[in-house]
């Protein structure tokens, strides 16, 4: 199986590629949010041009595992894509991978506020991770 990954910001949606045995996953970018039908649109164009299995979209709960906005922000945007898509589409807890991407990139010498997409895409990327360590039957 072979997923794409979306960590979903305000501004912008990381994206992120994996899921197929022995292969890492890795950041493929992002898109600049616009509205709600052209994000799907451009979505749904990034998984067909790379030929996923899925989509997995991370849920940012607050602190205390509660929906908040962002992850009710988050849930609508997740409904929105269901209704334009087969592929099945997978949420997970993005709890912390932002600021875990954050210092991914320090720790590699580059600097997360003068890229913040490149923040995105590793958030995505650590979401994707999250959701293949859960394993087939947590799904």
């Amino acid at each position: 199986m072979k997923y794409l990954a979306l960590d979903l910001g305000n501004r912008r949606i990381g994206l992120a590629l994996g899921g197929e045995i022995g292969v890492p996953v890795v950041p493929v970018g992002y898109l600049v949010r616009k509205t709600l039908r052209q994000d799907i649109d451009k979505v749904l164009q990034a998984a067909s041009e790379r030929d996923v299995d899925g989509i997995v979209a991370g849920m940012p709960y607050s602190l205390s595992g509660e929906v908040g906005e962002q992850a009710r922000l988050a849930e609508g945007f997740v409904r929105a894509l269901m209704k334009q898509t087969k592929l099945p589409v997978h949420t997970v807890d993005e709890r912390f991978t932002s600021v875990r991407a954050e210092e991914m990139l320090r720790e590699s010498g580059r600097r997360p506020s003068e890229d913040r997409g490149e923040v995105d895409a590793s958030a995505a990327v650590l979401i994707l991770e999250r959701f293949l360590s859960q394993g087939e039957d947590q799904r």
